[in-house]
This record gives structure tokens, C-alpha cells and sequence, in this order.
């Protein structure tokens, strides 16, 4: 999870990772980069890793502002276009995924409405 909030004209990025399915044991974890402190107009990008294998290739990026429910931003696998869903776009919210089990997502030109938690999930895939 990745929290981003403005004070004092910095923002904080806390990222949280939840991994979708298997999971069950807490073993093969989900790493993310854990908090990041930006000022407004920077770009902040977020890390995402895991050690649960190549069948794990999709990874999911969620972010949750404050008093709202989360919202899935974005879709990766290496292997396939990204599936932005409504409301997010490639040029606020980029995402590499060059192999099966890393990939990052990226805030552009933060904002005070960019502030939040942004997670990180991987699901096996179908």
C-alpha cells in the first residue's frame, strides 16, 4: 500500500500489497515500496514484487483516497496492453510491467487530490 497526502506541501505515498489468491499461508509475499514523500507537481512511482512465480503475471494497482472505497486504477500483465479503468489514464498514472513478477506504477504532477493509500495486488492468471 501506498498512502500519498499533502502537509506542509509534501505528499506521503503508502502502499499496501494484497496478494489475490494464494496467498493463504503468508508465504511467496507481495513486496511494495512501503511509503514515499513527494511535493506537489513531482512524480511519485511505486515498486511492486513478488516471489510466487511466472504463473503470477497479472498485477493489479488500486488506490484509495480519503473517507472513499477503493478503486482498481489499473490492469498489467508483460505480455498485453493495460486495462485502465474508467476515470484513470496512461498519462497520470503510467505502469510498467516488463516481466512476470515486477512491475511499478507511477503517479504524474501530484496533486492534493492525488493523496491516498495506493495498493498493489498480483492474481495467477487465468
Amino acid at each position: 500500500m501506498e498512502v500519498i497526502m499533502l502537509k506542509h506541501s509534501f505528499f506521503t505515498l503508502s502502499v499496501f500489497l494484497l496478494c489475490m489468491s494464494g496467498c493463504v499461508d503468508g508465504s511467496d509475499p507481495v513486496n511494495q515500496t512501503p511509503m514515499l514523500w513527494k511535493y506537489q507537481d513531482d512524480n511519485a512511482t511505486m515498486e511492486c514484487s513478488h516471489t510466487k512465480g511466472s504463473a503470477y503475471r497479472q498485477m493489479y494497482w488500486y488506490q484509495q483516497l480519503p473517507a472513499q472505497n477503493m478503486k482498481q486504477i489499473v490492469l498489467t500483465t508483460a505480455y498485453s496492453p493495460h486495462e485502465y479503468e474508467q476515470g484513470f489514464n496512461k498519462e497520470k498514472f503510467p505502469a510498467q510491467k516488463k516481466d512476470a513478477e515486477t512491475g511499478s506504477l507511477t503517479v504524474n504532477k501530484l496533486q492534493p487530490e492525488d493523496s491516498g493509500v495506493y495498493f498493489c495486488a498480483v492474481s495467477e492468471s487465468q
